[in-house]
């Protein structure tokens, strides 16, 4: 899988359940400038482990990641389920 690929699945969960527009959201955004509070946050991070069938601690994810961090995190997650 390519980080293209989950950065776009990533992205989608995002507008399909946040209310966050995908024209909103570019690489360098931050999970705080598309105001996602902290609840939202641990909600996305359920939501992320459910959809790539994956676990994730609280901690991987924070309001101060970019969208390219995550789906680096989320990427480095794929490849040890492998």
């Amino acid at each position: 899988m390519t980080a293209t690929t989950t950065y776009d699945r990533f992205v989608g969960l995002l507008t399909k359940g946040f209310g966050v527009e995908a024209d909103e959201v570019s690489p360098e955004s931050t999970f705080a400038d598309l105001e996602l509070d902290s609840l939202a946050l641990v909600e996305l991070t359920l939501a992320a482990q459910e959809e790539f069938g994956i676990t994730l601690t609280e901690d991987e994810l924070h309001a101060t990641s970019t969208m390219t961090e995550a789906a680096g995190t989320l990427d480095s997650k794929l490849v040890a389920v492998r």
